[in-house]
């Protein structure tokens, strides 16, 4: 194992103590096939505060998750070589600064091939994210389950905040809107125009109302007509779960999915070529008793490396 060692202005990278899934933790990729990273940042978070105890809640949850998944047949631990690669280094209060951080400490993974699995923190982390894979893989098909589309031009007069990610990343070439799906997108909005923006970008948006009538089976068809061959990304925001099943999130939207409703969803998309993805938003502060919130992110998590295990 290597250990850089900590700066004084720094979060500790990793507490030693837990890991995803008890994986090991190392930040050598010497014949490593995925690594989960945590980002410990909520600088952007419009209303509650605290994503950035995500990565830790969602490891934590983590630790009853078995192997096996029954479903796709497939031995997810044995098919791929898993380790957790700790916490990127950020800097609370700057979010510019931490894309430059979190673009720096994704570097080496990207460059050995590594499949990433990021923690959040806030949803403004995966404009980083996106910078680093779209430069070994281009532009990249997105699929994005939320309950906000995250596409307006400025939150609270800032640019780069997590309600304005993907426009930021269709802005500067790093997504192929036309091949990317935003679902399950539901909630007041400030403006009739405000999902209009998402489809003038080329975003195909699906509403909760029409997500729900598509099913798990229609999902996943249309996810791989517009992805076709090209690289995907998944973001799955935990507010795209009903505050039934995800308490512990920093901007709550009711008539949401259930856990078992996201799984089916997830599970459909077998076949696409994934090459990264995220959870996001996990706010312990507000998680419920037993920690249900981050519970179901770390079984997204599983769902996630389950996806990339049966490309392989």
């Amino acid at each position: 194992m290597h250990h850089r060692p900590l700066d004084a202005q720094e979060f500790p990278r990793f507490s030693g103590i837990r890991t995803y899934m008890r994986a090991p933790h190392t930040t050598d990729l010497a014949g490593v096939d995925a690594a989960v990273v945590g980002v410990p940042f909520d600088t952007a978070t419009s209303y509650r505060s605290g994503a950035r105890f995500g990565p830790e809640g969602i490891r934590s949850a983590s630790a009853l998750i078995r192997n096996y998944h029954p479903v796709f047949d497939v031995n997810v631990v044995e098919t791929l070589s898993i380790v957790d690669y700790g916490d990127l280094a950020v800097s609370p209060g700057d979010t510019e600064r931490t894309y430059r951080q979190i673009e720096d400490g994704l570097a080496p993974l990207v460059a050995a091939g590594v499949f990433t699995v990021v923690l959040g923190g806030d949803h403004a982390i995966t404009l980083a994210e996106l910078r680093a894979l779209a430069r070994a893989h281009g532009p990249l098909a997105l699929v994005q389950l939320d309950a906000h589309a995250d596409t307006w031009e400025e939150y609270f007069g800032q640019r780069y905040f997590h309600g304005t990610t993907f426009k930021r990343a269709a802005e500067e070439g790093l997504l192929e809107p036309s091949a990317s799906v935003q679902a399950g997108i539901r909630g007041g909005l400030y403006a009739a125009g405000d999902l209009e923006v998402s489809r003038e970008l080329g975003f195909t948006v699906v509403p909760s109302e029409e997500l729900r009538t598509l099913g798990a089976e229609g999902f996943g068809a249309l996810v791989r007509e517009r992805a076709g061959g090209r690289p995907v990304f998944l973001s799955f925001d935990v507010d795209f779960l009903d505050p039934a099943f995800a308490p512990g999130t920093g901007t709550p939207e009711i008539a949401g999915f259930s856990t078992a409703e996201a799984v089916a969803l997830l599970r459909a998309l077998r076949g696409i070529r994934l090459v990264g993805c995220d959870v996001v938003e996990v706010s312990p502060p507000y998680d419920g008793p037993g920690a249900p919130t981050a519970l179901a992110a770390a079984n997204v998590v599983w769902e996630l490396l389950a996806l990339r295990a049966l490309a392989e």
